[in-house]
């Protein structure tokens, strides 16, 4: 079986235009996300990419289980009564199941992989 080789990941990608967040999941600001998907499994259960967002602060729920790279900025998160911090060069994980807040407290730049179960 032949496969091609991987694509470079750039950190430095660069994103387009921004998305607002939906109007029912905004708790406060108006902040923006960008995101370039890099790679998608062919079985629609593993993705990777560059994501960008403005701050501001909205409702969660995964559906899927994230590795989140931090390369720049402020992110929070809210939920089951706990409230977390994480900067550039920080490395987390977001089960699936989760629900709570994301907080963008500065713009923030992640790569994200995410496998959907």
């Amino acid at each position: 079986m032949s496969r091609s080789l991987p694509e470079l990941l750039s950190t430095a990608a660069v994103l387009g235009a921004g998305e607002a967040v939906a109007a029912d999941r905004l708790v406060s600001g108006s902040p923006l996300a960008k995101v370039r998907n890099a790679y998608s499994a062919a079985d629609g259960h593993f993705d990777a990419g560059i994501w960008e967002s403005t701050p501001g602060r909205w409702r969660v729920r995964y559906t899927e289980h994230e590795v989140c790279v931090l390369l720049a900025g402020h992110v929070r998160l809210h939920g089951a009564g706990e409230v977390r911090d994480y900067r550039a060069g920080d490395t987390f994980i977001v089960p699936a199941g989760f629900e709570g807040d994301w907080e963008t407290v500065e713009t923030a730049r992640k790569i994200y992989v995410i496998y959907t179960p």
